[in-house]
């Protein structure tokens, strides 16, 4: 009995592989990062020298008159799934997909300022994009979410949603404490204004703490909010942006942040780009003095064909608005095949 099990899912198998052969086009690129890193003196670093490979297997085919897609991506070991998406275009009705890391809704403009390479942020104590710290929005996130694509007359809304928390679970549900949340991204052009060289953004979202996972003396806390909005503009080789954004959060006592970002970045000629940004996060606690973070950031990258060097310098003063500084400097050289 044992041995016609395995004969029938082998064969099942083998039918599945060839109707997907027949279905969608499999391919995969990928990229390997090598890197130098210093951190501040305060840091015990070890070995400065490391290595990431970034493996993405796509695949998509026609089903039922619709086109369905499949992206994984591997990254810093063979096989480790580190995001992963399946979508599908109803054509005009727009795309629907459900996103497990590759980006969605309000967390695709969570910073928009120009750069020439890494965020001056990356590296950095107290920022994560994943999680709403340090001033960068996301209300669903990006793991377990369903998301929606559309554009209208150049606008594109771009939606999200999660059910409960937003930890990265397989079949099954999730174990994660954390309430459902909501939030959307608008992003266009100046096209329709007639302005050349201007993009904006904006959007909003919600958590809702109402499963009591953020509470306070037994209380139910409030929602969290997220807002952003941002506007880049480009003339000739230079682009410069601004964005502003805020989170207020319903757990009693904490403080609300409120972002203030700018960058410039300038194209020196078709291989070399510099750029510099400047970020303050303000803490708007509830008793006592707001305190603001500040953090800014130099980076420069070369590109030569599939190969490219970059370089960058962060730092970061009044960490948490709790006092502290943190520092880096990274350079990368990259493959891409």
């Amino acid at each position: 009995m044992n041995n016609f099990k395995k004969v029938g899912l082998t064969a099942l198998a083998g039918s599945l592989a060839a109707v997907s052969a027949n279905a969608a086009e499999m391919s995969v690129s990928g990229a390997t990062l090598l890197t130098y890193t210093s951190e501040n003196n305060t840091e015990t670093t070890g070995n400065p020298f490391g290595m990431k490979t970034n493996l993405a297997f796509t695949a998509s085919g026609d089903v039922n008159g619709m086109t369905v897609s499949y992206m994984q991506t591997s990254k810093d070991q063979f096989a480790g799934m580190s995001s992963a998406r399946l979508s599908i275009d109803m054509g005009d009705l727009g795309t629907l997909a459900f996103d497990q890391g590759s980006g969605s809704g309000l967390a695709t403009i969570d910073d928009k300022t120009p750069t020439a390479a890494e965020e001056i942020w990356d590296g950095l104590d107290n920022f994560d994009s994943t999680a709403g710290v340090g001033g960068l929005v996301g209300a669903a996130g990006n793991s377990g979410v369903f998301n929606y694509i559309k554009t209208v007359s150049g606008v594109t809304f771009n939606g999200a949603m999660r059910r409960g928390s937003g930890t990265k679970n397989s079949d099954g549900s999730s174990s994660g404490a954390g309430g459902s949340a909501w939030d959307f991204a608008l992003t266009g052009s100046g096209d329709a204004l007639g302005v050349d060289g201007l993009a904006w953004g904006a959007g909003y979202g919600k958590v809702d703490n109402s499963d009591g996972a953020n509470t306070a003396n037994g209380v139910v806390a409030d929602d969290d909010e997220h807002l952003t909005a941002f506007i880049n503009y480009s003339f000739g080789p230079v682009t410069a942006g601004i964005q502003q954004s805020e989170m207020t959060f319903g757990a009693a006592g904490t403080a609300a942040e409120v972002t203030d970002a700018y960058g410039i970045a300038i194209n020196v000629n078709d291989n070399l780009s510099v750029s510099y940004g400047e970020r303050e996060v303000e803490f708007k606690t509830v008793s006592g003095d707001h305190v603001t973070e500040d953090t800014e950031g130099l980076a420069i990258a070369y590109t030569m064909g599939s190969m490219k060097i970059a370089g960058n310098r962060n730092e970061s003063a009044n960490i948490g608005g709790a006092g502290g500084s943190d520092s880096m400097m990274e350079i990368a050289l990259s493959f891409a095949f």
